[in-house]
């Protein structure tokens, strides 16, 4: 569908899926201090917790996009707030068996794979191209309102229920956008098939060039998000490790990037809207990556430590709003198809799978958190390098010129 005018509930409720995928993969890095304490998961193990939503969207989320554009979105959204309902039920059941943990995490994953997918592509389908950026901005800010949401949710949770209340929200969560999906489908407010791609084969570039530049994008997103992860996952615990801060205090220094990476999100996809080139904004957005973590060693904590989680989440703003932006920079005056946010997930799921992971491998194999400098610092400078060949080749590609 190709909107002529901007449907509101059609985008919010896009967005509002993507949202809460985000919310049910980072209700854990907050109660994780609490969670190896109590329980005591093997540091590799916990690290999988994050990873296998990465490895359920890396292998499904191609045959995913596929399948939407096929039979639309009504059945597949449903199909996935169930599995996150499962998933989460199966983690409080038997909190103590790491494994169980584990598969109950991957029934979430896969949810999660479809609603990531899904989330991004309605709220695309019903923007005018004016509003694509923004859209764009919106779309890349669900990983960090959803993180933003765990950890405003996890002190009062600490305080009174417990952890377990983190897991209840996303239950509560799950049949409320189960209702809300019922009813947009019987209200016929939101439309449940896939949008086609632009029709005029002169307003977009080849089938092959824009597969090409897709790839490339879902390359610097696999780097980005890799990083991104294990920074993200990690951070609490390092928190509490190494500044001696409360898992409270804790949390309070995580949100700091990312309420950093949302207003940065919402900034550059008006920037994004004004025409300025998507390339050099995204080469910057990786450079101030890469720079946080060569410099890790140097800031410390104090003020330098907060300088660079602020640095660090514009960065991480930047970034993920180019990327998000490129599928309907690429798709002319149509709309961009699910299959293209399907190759864009792809990359990033190979980053997130592989991020906390090795991250954790790496201080199990060195008892130092300082091994994520050289690990982290070269990723992000070889992801400024694919960043850089992406701005030539979308060079001269603007919003609001192309279309």
């Amino acid at each position: 569908m190709t909107a002529s005018r901007s449907t509101w509930t059609g985008i919010t409720f896009g967005l509002c899926l993507a949202y809460y995928a985000a919310y049910q993969q980072f209700k854990l890095p907050p109660a994780l201090p609490l969670l190896l304490q109590t329980y005591g998961y093997d540091r590799a193990l916990a690290g999988g917790f994050m990873s296998v939503y990465a490895a359920a969207g890396l292998v499904l989320s191609l045959p995913l996009a596929r399948a939407l554009e096929r039979i639309g979105f009504l059945a597949p959204i449903l199909a996935a707030l169930a599995l996150m309902i499962a998933g989460t039920t199966l983690n409080l059941m038997a909190p103590e068996n790491g494994w169980v943990v584990l598969a109950g995490r991957g029934l979430e994953g896969i949810g999660f794979a479809v609603l990531a997918i899904a989330g991004p592509v309605l709220a695309n389908a019903n923007a005018t191209a004016r509003q694509l950026p923004i859209v764009a901005g919106l779309s890349a800010s669900w990983i960090p309102i959803g993180q933003l949401g765990a950890t405003a949710a996890a002190p009062a949770a600490f305080a009174g229920p417990g952890w377990q209340a983190l897991w209840w929200l996303g239950i509560a969560g799950a049949l409320v956008l189960a209702l809300w999906t019922l009813t947009v489908h019987a209200q016929r407010s939101v439309a449940f098939a896939s949008p086609p791609a632009a029709a005029k084969a002169g307003e977009q570039k080849s089938a092959v060039a824009r597969r090409s530049s897709l790839v490339l994008t879902a390359v610097a997103f696999m780097i980005f998000s890799g990083q991104y992860y294990a920074y993200m996952t990690w951070l609490p615990q390092y928190l509490v490790e190494v500044r001696g801060l409360s898992p409270s205090f804790a949390v309070a220094g995580y949100t700091v990037p990312v309420a950093t990476l949302i207003v940065t999100n919402l900034i550059f996809a008006v920037i994004l809207r004004a025409g300025i080139p998507l390339g050099p904004l995204l080469t910057v957005g990786m450079a101030s990556q890469a720079t946080v973590w060569w410099l890790i060693p140097v800031t410390g904590g104090g003020a330098g430590g907060v300088v660079s989680l602020v640095v660090y989440g514009i960065g991480a703003g930047i970034v993920p709003t180019c990327l998000f932006a490129v599928p309907g920079l690429l798709a002319g005056a149509g709309r961009p198809p699910a299959s293209a946010f399907g190759i864009l997930m792809t990359g990033r799921n190979l980053g997130v799978l592989v991020g906390p992971v090795l991250l954790a491998l790496a201080f199990k194999s060195s008892g130092n958190w300082d091994v994520a400098t050289p690990i982290f610092g070269t990723a992000t400078t070889i992801g400024l390098g694919v960043c850089i060949w992406l701005s030539i080749v979308l060079a001269g590609a603007r919003y609001g010129t192309n279309r």
